[in-house]
């Protein structure tokens, strides 16, 4: 009789061993499935918030294609941003590189807003005039805006449309990464020469990547 009894007891332990299991791994696999579903969301949230972002830099460049083939002022020249202005950015140039098949409108100043939407003028004179124009962009992962910088090399082409419907092509002379502080790149010393500075930040290193381009006279 006490062997039966024993043996019941058993039984009833290992049911109980093996109901506990059960629970946990229900419990594993609930809390797995909604980490999951929680992740997702918040990848499709940044995917929709850049995809918001893209169209709002898109329509600024239609904005800007259509001003420049419909406009009846051929004279129109553009400003600088005043601080008043500042509430009501504009876009002053387009910046096209075919070999990464990057085009954004270039907005009249910088911002961490603005950053958001395109590359904003950082310094420098006004699209294709004499000096240095410098140009800030995010490093993005998805390589929207300036994510594909690293892509280029040196003898590779930027192109820069301004308001006067006029088209400058730059080529690329240096590649360089800099500290976040190093401000030399924004240096105005160009000898009577139109050049570009594209600026934009990498993230892992808390430094910069700089890309130098001169007009290419043929």
């Amino acid at each position: 009789m006490n062997q039966i009894l024993g043996n019941q007891n058993i039984n009833y332990t290992s049911s109980s061993v093996s109901f506990s299991s059960v629970k946990k791994f229900k419990l594993i696999f609930w809390i797995s499935l909604s980490l999951i579903i929680i992740c997702l969301i918040f990848y499709f949230f940044l995917q929709y918030n850049s995809w918001k972002q893209e169209k709002v830099s898109e329509n600024f460049s239609n904005h800007f294609t259509l001003r420049n083939l419909y406009s009846s002022n051929n004279n129109y020249i553009a400003q600088r941003t005043s601080v008043e202005e500042e509430n009501n950015p504009f876009v002053i140039g387009l910046l096209k590189i075919d070999k990464i098949n990057l085009m954004y409108p270039i907005l009249s100043h910088t911002s961490e807003e603005l950053l958001k939407i395109s590359p904003c003028y950082l310094s420098g004179p006004m699209p294709n005039e004499i000096g240095n124009l410098c140009i800030a962009g995010h490093n993005y992962a998805n390589q929207t805006h300036f994510g594909k910088l690293s892509s280029l090399d040196e003898g590779d082409t930027i192109q820069i449309y301004d308001l006067n419907s006029n088209t400058v092509n730059y080529k690329i002379y240096k590649i360089t990464e800099v500290t976040a502080n190093d401000t030399s790149c924004l240096s105005q010393n160009t000898n009577g020469t139109r050049e570009v500075t594209l600026i934009t930040c990498n993230t892992i290193k808390g430094t910069r990547i700089v890309v130098k381009a001169k007009e290419n006279i043929l």
